[in-house]
């Protein structure tokens, strides 16, 4: 199965760190988000299983989403 790439704006809302995609455009904007350890000024950056999100959350790494049962 192919790896399914994720925006960054949509892994924020999809784990909970931003409500809304306005939230999540002014996390990004500000400078409070890097993607594996690099400041990411791009809401539509793509990202890949492995990568690593940090924040005022801390680090969540990337992971596929779970299929529900």
């Amino acid at each position: 199965m192919a790896d399914r790439n994720i925006t960054l704006g949509q892994f924020l809302k999809r784990e909970g760190l931003a409500a809304t995609g306005g939230e999540a455009k002014l996390l990004i904007r500000d400078g409070l988000v890097q993607v594996n350890g690099e400041v990411e000024t791009r809401r539509g950056r793509q990202l890949v299983h492995g990568d690593r999100v940090a924040g005022p959350w801390g680090e969540i790494p990337v992971e596929p989403p779970v299929a529900p049962s």
